[in-house]
């Protein structure tokens, strides 16, 4: 099937500002096809994002767009969703911005399993303001900030988010672009908290600092340490040391947040409200 991405996008804006060979290109191409296989109109659909290279991404497509402020993303896209929660809205996101200045709120709407779509595009490093580790760096990685490696643990973006309660959590790699994308219109289509934790190359600041060559050597080292998850159920956890699974991790059904707030009115009214 052949998608028309430039019905989707802002042409005028072309052609993107990222380093050639950036993951977040994937990343867009993904989202694109996954809501066009939903076939859910432009009109219908809110991208926000915040400060960083994925910050970018609203800018290029023709959809309701919001960029914010550096980590408050999810919390302007909690805004668009109170008011008009019959909008489709999907927050764009790093590492850094979603679960380090983010963190808060990112924890807050998996808590509360507002319907809000959080694509966090984890290249494990701050690409675009200077290239200083974020909370999922890995230990013993080279950045301007840890010149002599990286002694902070990462945090695992999939397993914080199921643990604060999102209701679809998903991983991938910019190297599966059509299974990224395949995951993303499951994660698009359930009423909840989704968040995709897309494992990408920042070969600029990440892969030049340590020494893991251009943009296809880095995406093969990333997709090297993936296991996807029917493969990882088989494995002692030992074997997974240094590896990430991929797949839909988690997947339940939990009452949606704007339901409840609405159902809470309704009740409300019932009682003698207005």
């Amino acid at each position: 099937m052949t998608f028309p991405y430039e019905d989707y996008l802002r042409n005028e804006k072309l052609p993107l500002l990222w380093c050639p060979g950036c993951g977040d290109g994937i990343v867009l191409k993904a989202i694109i096809r996954a809501i066009h296989k939903l076939g859910w109109k432009k009109d219908d659909i809110a991208m926000v994002s915040g400060i960083g290279c994925s910050g970018r991404t609203p800018g290029y497509v023709d959809f309701n767009t919001l960029h914010t402020t550096h980590g408050r993303p999810v919390s302007f896209a909690t805004g668009i969703k109170m008011v008009r929660p019959d909008k489709h809205v999907i927050v764009v996101s790093g590492d850094g911005d979603a679960t380090a200045i983010g963190g808060n709120h990112f924890i807050h709407a998996c808590r509360r399993n507002i319907d809000i779509n959080l694509i966090v595009i984890n290249n494990s490093i701050y690409g675009m303001t200077g290239g200083q580790f974020s909370p999922t760096t890995p230990i013993g990685i080279n950045t301007s900030t840890t010149p002599m490696g990286n002694i902070d643990p990462a945090f695992d973006i999939g397993q914080l988010a199921i643990a604060a309660g999102a209701t679809f959590v998903g991983r991938q790699t910019v190297a599966k672009g059509l299974m990224l994308s395949k995951m993303m219109e499951e994660g698009f289509a359930h009423n909840g908290m989704t968040v995709i934790d897309v494992i990408a190359n920042c070969h600029t600041q990440y892969g030049r600092r340590n020494k893991l060559g251009d943009p296809i050597k880095l995406i093969k080292f990333l997709q090297d340490k993936a296991v996807p998850l029917r493969k990882a159920e088989k494995m002692k956890p030992g074997e997974l040391e240094g590896k990430f699974v991929t797949g839909v991790l988690h997947k339940v059904e939990r009452e949606e947040y704007t339901d409840a707030y609405e159902r809470l009115i309704k009740e409300a009214k019932g009682q003698g409200g207005k």
